[in-house]
């Protein structure tokens, strides 16, 4: 449905993609890391599972080894995706040197490489929640290699 007054309401309110309000760095690098760690939800699961998640890519692959018991709920699928993008972006800030989070406009968060390239780990986290590709360890891998 075409509805011209809302095309041209969005273009006045939407925030810009792509453009950072903000890196870590600049403001407390420490205390963003360890909120977007958190990842409650999806540790939650994982512990359920017997998987324990210690901030490594070996985590990852296990990760990508669970029952996807959670695409049964429409409510919590969207919250463990979430978390898995977090996670996701967790142990690329901690494993791969000079990669940091950044915080757009939107308030999504990216991990940003020291190349400058942006990974949507949450965008990422998402889609392994409800398709179960590409898995964890592969996007990690992809990124690491860089």
């Amino acid at each position: 449905m075409n509805i011209p007054f809302l095309g041209n309401w969005r273009k006045r309110h939407d925030q810009a993609h792509g453009t950072a309000v903000m890196t870590a760095r600049e403001a407390d690098p420490q205390g963003v890391a360890q909120l977007l760690s958190e990842c409650e939800l999806l540790r939650a699961r994982a512990a359920s599972a017997g998987v324990g998640l210690d901030d490594s890519a070996a985590s990852l692959a296990a990760l990508d080894q669970l029952l996807p018991r959670w695409r049964d709920d429409p409510d919590e699928l969207p919250w463990l995706g979430n978390d898995a993008g977090l996670y996701l972006g967790t142990v690329i800030i901690r494993t791969v040197p000079g990669a940091l989070w950044q915080v757009w406009p939107n308030g999504r968060p990216v991990v940003r490489l020291s190349s400058g390239r942006e990974i949507d780990v949450v965008g990422a986290g998402h889609e392994w929640a409800a398709d179960g590709a590409p898995e964890l360890s592969y996007v990690y891998a992809e990124v690491a290699e860089v």
